[in-house]
């Protein structure tokens, strides 16, 4: 089987939207930008991002938007919005964006792997 070649892409986030942002990442994690994109195969490169606390978040975004995670009880869940976790977390919460829109099947935590966040 032949080696594949990973390109590195490097983004700074500054006064980006995350949204488009995410997209972004995506699609390069998964290797659609390549001509050679077949979706069995994690052919994709590596991000690296660059000021991600200077990102923007489009909309209501910054009031609306809610983290939830379950507790040590059924039915119960423990709710945080995101005007509380962005400022220290900017990372986290681009990250976990970027793992919601990557394809649901095995590939998925190799090609997160490759996302790393310089300051």
């Amino acid at each position: 089987m032949n080696s594949i070649k990973r390109e590195k892409l490097t983004l700074d986030a500054t006064d980006k939207i995350m949204g488009r942002l995410t997209t972004k990442i995506a699609m390069h994690l998964m290797g659609k930008t390549s001509s050679s994109y077949k979706a069995n195969i994690d052919m994709g490169g590596s991000v690296d991002v660059l000021n991600v606390s200077k990102m923007k978040l489009s909309g209501r975004k910054i009031a609306q938007k809610l983290y939830q995670r379950p507790t040590k009880y059924i039915g119960h869940l423990k709710t945080t919005q995101l005007k509380h976790v962005f400022p220290e977390k900017a990372d986290w919460v681009l990250k976990k964006a970027v793992y919601r829109m990557l394809p649901k099947n095995k590939l998925r935590d190799q090609m997160i792997k490759r996302l790393h966040f310089k300051n």
